[in-house]
Parts: structure tokens; sequence; C-alpha cells
């Protein structure tokens, strides 16, 4: 099974890392005076941003734990079924 290149790696995404880079190098170079007394703040702003993006959101992360749960609700009883037919096997 062949993967699908990510976007990353591809040629615009490493020119866009490259501009990325590039645009904080002279920020910090030509502002870093500007820049660095707010940088505490900046960080802790970055917090619930990596909090969206990488939990893709909440909806999506409690739709999958309700598929979770009746996946596991669904074993549960399957196996219990399956214990009582076996009690009833030995008895007989």
């Amino acid at each position: 099974m062949v993967s699908k290149p990510g976007y990353w790696t591809s040629l615009h995404g490493v020119t866009t890392l490259i501009l990325v880079a590039s645009a904080f190098y002279f920020l910090f170079v030509e502002h870093g005076a500007h820049i660095l007394p707010y940088l505490p703040y900046l960080i802790i702003l970055l917090c619930p941003l990596m909090h969206v993006f990488m939990h893709k959101g909440h909806a999506a992360g409690h739709s999958h734990k309700d598929h979770q749960h009746q996946d596991a609700e669904q074993a549960y009883r399957q196996g219990l079924e399956e214990g009582r037919k076996e009690t009833e096997r030995q008895r007989h």
C-alpha cells in the first residue's frame, strides 16, 4: 500500500517552512527588542491554539469516544452472552 506524501514534505510545504523560518529570523533580528518582552505571553497564547489544532476540536473527539464506548458495550454484551451459553453447555 503506497501512502500519499504529506504537505510538509512536498515542494510547497518545504517552501512554506523556509518562508516562515526566514520571517521569524528577520522578526527576531530586526525587532527582537520589541518582541522579547512579550514572548512569555505569546507562549501562553499558543496553549489554546495547540489544544484546538491538535485535538481537532471537541466535537470530533466526543463522537469518537462515543463510538468506542458503543463498541466496548457491544463486546461486553457479546462476551456475557457467550459466557451464559458456555455455562448452559457445561450444566448439560
